[in-house]
C-alpha cells in the first residue's frame, strides 16, 4: 500500500514523475514484480533498482503505460 508520509530521504532510489492516471498502475505492477517502490507525498513514485532485470522491468512497465500507441505498435512490429 502507498505510504504518503515518506520523504525521498526515507527511501533511497530513483524518483519517477508520472501522469496521475498512470501512477497507480505503475506502482501496482512494480509491487507485483517485487520491486521496492513508494508513492511520495508529492505524488511522485520512488523506485529502488537492485538488479539489471529490475531496471528492464521498470522500463517496460513505464514504457507500456506512457508511450504513444504508434510507438508501441512499431516496437511490436520490430519484435516480430
Amino acid at each position: 500500500m502507498a505510504d504518503f508520509s515518506t520523504t525521498a530521504e526515507d527511501f533511497p532510489g530513483q524518483i519517477i514523475h508520472l501522469p496521475l492516471g498512470d501512477r497507480w498502475q505503475v506502482l501496482q505492477r512494480l509491487q507485483e514484480l517485487d520491486i521496492p517502490c513508494r508513492c511520495l507525498a508529492d505524488g511522485s513514485v520512488q523506485v529502488t533498482i537492485h538488479t539489471p532485470v529490475a531496471a528492464i522491468q521498470l522500463w517496460s512497465v513505464v514504457h507500456r503505460l506512457t508511450a504513444p500507441r504508434q510507438a508501441l505498435l512499431n516496437w511490436l512490429k520490430r519484435c516480430w
